[in-house]
């Protein structure tokens, strides 16, 4: 029963991280920039009341005086601003079809970066999965002509964070991520204060615009929940293939709904990067049995 609702809050989850370009379209009148400025400031007193409310106070003042928590929490708030800011701003600019593909070769980044940075061993059919990842990013470069730079800035930044949060100085994943969005709402308060000062900001233009703006941080964070519940009660391995919905999900909405085109060089990178994709699950997935047979991913995050 358990796992059968852990795999549902997943799909929930990832279904929601899917169907995410559509929120962000409605605001595509807003600059990118000032969409990243509310999805930060609104999402610090949620994830303050969230804190409160499980009565985990203690550990967030526990890991802000903690220096080495800090800086961990300061560059991880940074390199998830640049994530939510280039991802909104391709939803925004008509890009969703290249951001979907950063979430599709995100998985194999953090595995390159985890052989590169951590000395991380990988197995035969996951170095053959990276390289055939390589060919297709390049392929697609070559083919295009144009470097496929919204879904490498997307897959690297979420990459690294996912990284510095296997660092032993890193904050529990809530208070976690209240510290990564506090340290960087005072330069995005600062903006947003700017923009009402000269009356250019989209706060208070419209009823529909402020509802819209205001529920960012809840857009933001709803996810993120759900899937921390899910990964509690499901297998790694299952997650792992679940992960795949939201890019899958953002493709199709890019295509089929806004009718980006998708070009030959581009479909070439995406056949590839899938094929890769295959590789590596299947083969993720009999090394995580293979190590955990009961398949419990209670200790994820």
């Amino acid at each position: 029963m358990e796992q059968r609702k852990g795999i549902w809050l997943a799909v929930a989850a990832y279904s929601f991280w899917g169907f995410a370009p559509i929120f962000w379209k409605a605001l595509d009148a807003v600059p990118a920039l000032e969409l990243l400025a509310h999805r930060i400031v609104w999402s610090v007193p949620l994830l303050f009341l969230i804190i409160i409310g499980t009565k985990h106070l203690s550990v967030l003042k526990e890991s802000f005086r903690s220096p080495g928590t800090a800086a961990t929490a300061l560059v991880a708030g940074v390199l998830l601003s640049i994530n939510w800011g280039v991802f909104v701003w391709a939803v925004t600019t008509n890009h969703i079809v290249e951001a979907s593909l950063g979430y599709f070769i995100n998985p194999l980044v953090s595995v390159a970066l985890g052989v590169i940075v951590l000395r991380e061993h990988l197995s035969s059919a996951q170095r053959i999965a990276v390289g055939i990842a390589v060919i297709g990013v390049a392929g697609m470069t070559i083919v295009s002509g144009v470097l496929p730079w919204i879904s490498l800035i997307l897959a690297f930044s979420f990459g690294t964070y996912g990284l510095l949060k296997k660092r032993t100085t890193a904050a529990p994943p809530i208070e976690g991520l209240f510290l990564e969005v506090a340290f960087v709402s005072a330069p995005a308060l600062l903006y947003l204060g700017i923009l009402a000062e000269d009356g250019t900001g989209a706060l208070g233009s419209s009823v529909t615009t402020t509802v819209l703006l205001v529920t960012a941080g809840a857009v933001t964070i709803f996810p993120l929940i759900l899937f921390g519940a899910s990964a509690q009660r499901i297998p790694l391995s299952t997650l792992g293939i679940l992960q795949y919905i939201a890019p899958i999900i953002q493709l199709l909405l890019g295509v089929l709904l806004y009718g980006e085109a998708v070009s030959r060089g581009e479909w070439f990178g995406f056949v590839l990067v899938w094929i890769a994709l295959a590789i590596y699950t299947v083969d993720n997935a009999r090394m995580l049995r293979a190590a955990n047979p009961t398949g419990s991913a209670a200790d994820l995050g």
